[in-house]
């Protein structure tokens, strides 16, 4: 599974209702309207780079009102949340 973190930028008036037809793309797990420079940071998660460019090309980056996407591709996960999970198997 890879995972994409895919920063946007959109109009101001916009933001809300990119977000919303974000979340709706296939891939897309979570959009977060976040503060800063960036409006948007939306997680894709797909099982090949060929779908992250679905997502995120074909998808995200045409939706009325976005002005700019910047995407990261992630190579490990660390998270806490997962190591807590994995220690209380069979507690």
């Amino acid at each position: 599974m890879i995972t994409a973190i895919v920063f946007v930028r959109t109009e101001v008036d916009t933001v809300n209702d990119v977000a919303q037809a974000a979340a709706e793309i296939p891939g897309v797990s979570e959009v977060y309207s976040v503060t800063g420079e960036l409006d948007l940071i939306a997680l894709v998660r797909v099982p090949t780079l060929d779908d992250v460019a679905a997502a995120v090309t074909d998808g995200i980056a045409r939706l009325d009102g976005v002005l700019a996407t910047e995407t990261h591709i992630a190579f490990r996960t660390h998270s806490r949340v997962d190591l807590e999970a994995a220690f209380s198997i069979g507690s």
